[in-house]
């Protein structure tokens, strides 16, 4: 259980919609490209679309604070299927980084808890959706123009406390401040457009589910698991 989970969900029933062109996508989309099971008709660059007008206006400031930076898109809609893939595919990952036997002892388990500390369990659960597969969930960093990705301290879905959104604040190296400023950049063009940041990472951030309303002090969060707009329409 996270601590946002017990946030009721009442769903608004905004459909999901594909992100504009404008936006930069960081492709070969990731996940795809190590199998997951997004379908022939998945895709994984869609949001609510509440979320995408937000996300624009996100665009909008970055671009009025450095005409030379864009948002880029790593990644947005999840499906349950595709989350539980990736669950498992970096408790996999990480046993083998670390020399640790699959599904054996405690050096297993504290895989699992680091790996759950970054990756949402991949429940079935209506009351409890991960937040990627609401559709109100969106993975992003800064880049150039051109679109290339600028160093920001560390990788997106790197398992550690250099994912932790504050890891370089404070520090005199000039390197680490340069990181802290672009990562408090992004949080704070995507705080001034109504979205909320996950605690451990400096690259997610939501608008509408129950992380987002925990953290904004909200009854109730708007956005319940999303179906594939290819699918239903």
């Amino acid at each position: 259980m996270r601590p946002w989970s017990p946030i009721p969900i009442e769903e608004c029933g905004e459909p999901l919609q594909d992100l504009p062109r404008e936006f930069l996508r960081m492709e070969p989309h990731p996940y795809m490209a190590l199998g997951a099971p997004y379908g022939a008709s998945g895709n994984p660059f869609q949001l609510r679309q509440g979320v995408v007008q937000r996300l624009l206006k996100a665009q909008q400031r970055l671009s009025d604070h450095d005409p030379s930076l864009r948002l880029s898109i790593f990644d947005a809609w999840r499906p349950i299927a595709v989350q539980a893939f990736m669950v498992e595919h970096s408790i996999a990952d990480l046993c083998r980084e670390r020399g640790v036997e699959l599904m054996s002892g405690d050096a297993f388990d504290r895989v699992v808890a680091d790996v759950g500390r970054f990756w949402a369990a991949p429940s079935r659960d209506p009351a409890t959706p991960p937040p990627h597969s609401t559709g109100a969930a969106v993975d992003l960093t800064l880049s150039s123009r051109e679109g290339i990705p600028l160093e920001m301290g560390g990788e997106i879905d790197a398992i550690g406390a250099i994912s932790e959104p504050e890891h370089y604040a404070g520090q005199e190296d000039p390197a680490a401040r340069c990181w802290h400023q672009r990562r408090q950049l992004l949080a704070d063009v995507m705080d001034a457009s109504g979205f909320a940041q996950h605690p451990n990472e400096w690259w997610h951030y939501s608008f509408g589910d129950q992380l987002w309303a925990w953290r904004k002090g909200a009854a109730v969060a708007v956005y319940a698991e999303a179906a594939n707009s290819a699918l239903t329409s």
